[in-house]
């Protein structure tokens, strides 16, 4: 009934509990597809100790989590296809949650629920989410852009379920992009869809820990590959809200470049959010932050 792919490379550590998530539903009419991308630990070696009937592996030469996200929509089995990160788990009625949505909205293609943060010191933090449209426990999600321009993301890559025949519609997941793939694929897939949500948290996304102050890993792609696609998507759909979710992107670009003293970039992105929408006062935040001297930005940032 539901295809669950995992995209695996590199998470001997974490695949096996991954698994028992899994395995542990309540909902049983499943399968999972492990599609390993180049792994060159032990990550396959730890997956195949967990035996199941209902696990397939497959292997491809190392092409990034988009291809093998898409490898795995291509190897599914079944209409339903559920997605959870190698190093992500799910509470026990996860699976539940989303058959049920699908049963109560038929009208839906997409599936979601909402999900928690799990840190590495075993700390559990909700997520917050505003501007739900409906009253109650579940309903249609159909005011994305806007819930996801002043919220935590609505959908993240563990908590959605959708229809196969809508990811091959879009043609799944962007292979060329770096970061911000799935994002880009939950836009397009809302603004081609229809979206049931149901606000209890029954996945879990295990994050490190995170703070202003820390210094960002990697920098934005220089092409913004995911801007000029987003741009793209508001010239051919008048979702509410599309406008502003851009410059809820740009924002974050900002974010990033500003952490890391980048002045001149910061700004170019500062300036692109407040071009999509002139209200976001975060954005004039940012401004006056990266123009302020090393130590005084730090002492704000840190209260």
């Amino acid at each position: 009934m539901i295809s669950v792919i995992i995209p695996l490379y590199n998470k001997e550590q974490q695949i096996a509990e991954t698994l028992r998530s899994v395995l542990a539903q309540t909902f049983t009419d499943f399968e999972i597809v492990i599609v390993d991308d180049g792994s060159t630990d032990r990550s396959v070696q730890e997956a195949l100790k967990i035996r199941d009937p209902r696990i397939r592996l497959v292997r491809q030469k190392n092409a990034g989590v988009s291809a093998a996200r898409n490898r795995g929509v291509e190897e599914a089995r079944f209409d339903l296809v559920a997605f959870l990160d190698a190093d992500d788990r799910w509470k026990p009625e996860y699976l539940q949650t989303q058959y049920e949505l699908s049963q109560r909205y038929p009208q839906c293609d997409v599936f979601c629920c909402n999900y928690e943060f799990v840190h590495t010191d075993g700390t559990v933090h909700p997520t917050i989410i505003r501007k739900l449209p409906f009253e109650g426990q579940k309903g249609i999600l159909n005011n994305y852009f806007e819930v996801a321009s002043c919220s935590h993301p609505p959908i993240c890559s563990i908590s959605i379920m959708v229809q196969k025949t809508a990811l091959q519609h879009i043609g799944g997941f962007p292979i060329d992009i770096r970061s911000g793939e799935d994002l880009l694929t939950w836009a397009t897939l809302a603004c081609n869809y229809n979206i049931a949500y149901d606000k209890t948290p029954v996945a879990c996304f295990y994050v490190e820990g995170y703070d202003m102050l820390d210094k960002p890993k990697r920098l934005p792609d220089p092409e913004n590959k995911v801007g000029r696609e987003l741009i793209n998507l508001s010239k051919k759909h008048s979702y509410p809200g599309l406008k502003h979710y851009i410059s809820h992107w740009h924002k974050m670009r900002a974010s990033v470049y500003m952490r890391l003293g980048m002045r001149k970039h910061c700004m170019a992105e500062a300036l692109q959010a407040l071009r999509f929408s002139p209200a976001n006062v975060k954005v004039c935040m940012y401004i006056i932050l990266v123009m302020l001297p090393q130590n005084l930005k730090t002492a704000i940032l840190s209260k």
